[in-house]
């Protein structure tokens, strides 16, 4: 690829234009696939909430990613198994992932070929819609299975002001649901109310025990809090030079161990996109297959850098 660009044409251009270069003409940063790690199943965004800051923009109208069905994710599954890949963790998100009329049963496929599990949901009632299979598959398959439960803030009133009015006492019974009968959950909450990272894991924390919710404020895994991904704010372009200068780690990045699995409306087949934030940009996506989704990811998306590299932000966190 010609990289030979000037600079004024780039700076007339502006910020994430060019996948090559940045604005000012520096070399974009890129990010290889060292491992498959982890692979995403975007089940569809549909769901029953449109949460005001939701990155995916999901509703109970956006069908923009329709469902996956069971045997185009068991297609994945055999993929990584012919291809002795080694991925360890599956992660279901959406939308609501229990929406999905097959979610049981692609849960229950990725449990039965050994990954750990890791399912985003906000608990609600289409979750509890469930409760009898996720009774069963946590009877059978136990801690190699996680639920990850949406709470903004351990606030009502903050909650609700990002879910919407009359989200707060669903979302409580299902998580309470899941701690009485001794699930592995994880907690997802956001840092735009301006708290320090201290102050809200002090908050969350007496949240929990007041609640007797099995979730230990202060592991990094078990409350994830997420840094606010909007599209209207400026962010710095990563170059490679950015790596050494912040001290941070190419490999850290979601998409040095992560891809996620989707299927576009209108599409016959799935595809797969760079990384969970990026589900419609067609240049994150990169082909209908795991192979062909191991090529090397070009930062260029604002997502990229206040999220993953800035931000710290990853949607599966490691050990």
């Amino acid at each position: 690829m010609n990289l030979i660009v000037s600079s004024d044409a780039l700076e007339r251009e502006g910020k994430f234009s060019n996948s090559e270069l940045t604005a000012k003409g520096e070399k974009r940063a890129r990010v290889g696939l060292s491992r498959l790690e982890t692979l995403w199943f975007n089940t569809g965004t549909l769901c029953n909430l449109a949460c005001i800051n939701c990155y995916i923009e999901s509703t109970p109208k956006n069908d923009r990613l329709v469902y996956l069905s069971h045997g185009e994710c068991v297609a994945y599954l055999d993929e990584i198994a012919e291809n002795e890949l080694g991925t360890k963790e599956i992660g279901i998100t959406g939308g609501e992932p229990f929406m999905n009329p097959d979610i049981l049963k692609i849960m229950e496929t990725s449990l039965e070929r050994g990954f750990q599990l890791l399912v985003l949901t906000n608990a609600m009632r289409p979750m509890m819609k469930c409760a009898d299979g996720l009774l069963r598959l946590h009877e059978i398959y136990g801690d190699q299975m996680t639920l990850r439960v949406s709470v903004d803030h351990f606030k009502p009133e903050l909650h609700e002001e990002e879910r919407g009015a009359n989200s707060w006492e669903p979302m409580m019974k299902g998580l309470q649901w899941l701690s009485e009968n001794k699930f592995n959950i994880d907690v997802a909450g956001r840092t735009r109310w301006g708290e320090s990272e201290s102050e809200l894991r002090d908050g969350f924390g007496k949240f929990f025990a007041d609640h007797k919710i099995s979730v230990d404020a202060h592991d990094k895994k078990q409350l994830i809090l997420f840094p606010e991904m909007e599209d209207n704010n400026d962010v710095p372009e990563i170059t490679t030079a950015c790596w050494s200068i912040l001290d941070v780690n190419p490999a850290d990045m979601m998409c040095a161990s992560s891809r996620m699995v989707v299927k576009h409306k209108g599409d016959d087949k799935p595809s797969i996109q760079a990384c969970t934030l990026l589900a419609y940009d067609q240049q994150f996506n990169l082909g209908n297959t795991l192979k062909e989704a191991s090529k090397p990811v070009s930062l260029n998306h604002r997502f990229c850098a206040k999220f993953c590299v800035l931000g710290g932000g990853a949607c599966s966190v490691k050990d």
